[in-house]
């Protein structure tokens, strides 16, 4: 009995010592082969602009070609869930983010996966503002107008939302619940469907993501009432941040990589440390800025308090209005 149980700690000591040891060897190897970078929305968004210039600065450091490949549905959940399931060998990331994070999971009853236990997120690459706009012939010449318009006649006025849930959906009814203001909320499926009707005449508002917000203004068609950002926008100075209005309101977007769970830590090192260079040079601080974005590199633990801080954040939010997508 005693030399079955000798045996028996014998193998499993040379077991984890082998997968340590093979675990170690992968990783000083890495990469060997092509990496997948996968964006769970459709192309041509902020998410896949910033992960195809992520894309061309990672795979040179690599000297492996990073991949991207867009995966959508189930508004980035279905990607985000092929990347937890993926195997943890560093070959297979992910372009986070809020819907996929620290929003979609709050907003349905179930998901697939665990936002911060079936991934090891590696680093924040940055954040992108979004505006709150109207057309340009709105007789509101300032958010504060806006708001006191709509105090005058609660539920007179509209802003469209990208869909139920989504950040400007959410910054609605921040406005509402710290500014004592009630706007009618019309949800889309997109930016584009709510920016065409606001265009038309058919909304009063919606929010648009910065580099789409600022074609608009400068056409001429549109007019930026406010950020969302918590302190105004270097490249607008002149538009002021609505938390400066309502204190309290602003919420960006933002964007990361992650990798499956259990990845090696020493390839998550390898990963952050290219990551955080490639944001930190100067070629990819001025092609992120030429796309809208505020590079935020941080890496996986800051990432990780920063995506528990957007959940304790919006999860009151989403839990008192109620708002499901299921």
């Amino acid at each position: 009995m005693r030399e079955r149980k000798t045996w028996w700690n014998e193998f499993c000591l040379a077991f984890c010592l082998s997968t340590l040891l093979f675990g170690t060897a992968s990783a000083q190897t890495y990469p060997t082969h092509p990496v997948k970078l996968v964006v769970p929305l459709a192309p041509g968004g902020p998410p896949d602009r910033t992960a195809r210039l992520l894309a061309q600065h990672l795979g040179e450091a690599l000297k492996q070609p990073v991949v991207v490949e867009n995966r959508t549905g189930a508004g980035s959940l279905l990607g985000a869930d092929y990347v937890a399931k993926a195997a943890p060998d560093g070959y297979t990331l992910l372009i986070t983010s809020q819907a996929s994070i620290s929003l979609g999971p709050l907003l349905r009853a179930h998901t697939a996966y665990d936002p911060i236990k079936d991934f090891a997120h590696v680093a924040l690459i940055g954040t992108f503002p979004m505006f709150f706009m109207v057309r340009a012939d709105h007789p509101a010449r300032s958010f504060q107008e806006f708001l006191s318009m709509a105090k005058a006649k609660p539920g007179s006025l509209s802003y469209g939302s990208s869909g139920i849930g989504s950040l400007g959906h959410l910054l609605g009814e921040l406005i509402k619940q710290l500014g004592g203001v009630t706007i009618l909320h019309v949800a889309y499926k997109g930016a584009t469907p709510a920016i065409s009707d606001l265009m038309g005449g058919h909304i009063h508002a919606t929010y648009i993501a910065d580099s789409s917000a600022m074609e608009f203004a400068r056409s001429g068609k549109l007019r930026m009432l406010a950020t969302t950002t918590e302190r105004r926008v270097s490249g607008v100075p002149e538009v002021p941040a609505m938390n400066e209005i309502v204190p309290g309101v602003h919420g960006s977007l933002w964007y990361g990589v992650s990798a499956p769970a259990r990845t090696p830590q020493a390839v998550i090192d390898r990963l952050q440390a290219e990551i955080l260079s490639s944001i930190n040079s100067g070629d990819m601080q001025a092609s992120l800025t030429g796309i809208g974005m505020t590079p935020v590199p941080l890496g996986p633990d800051k990432f990780v308090t920063f995506i528990q801080s957007e959940m304790n954040k919006w999860g009151p939010i989403v839990k008192a209005n109620n708002i499901r997508i299921d």
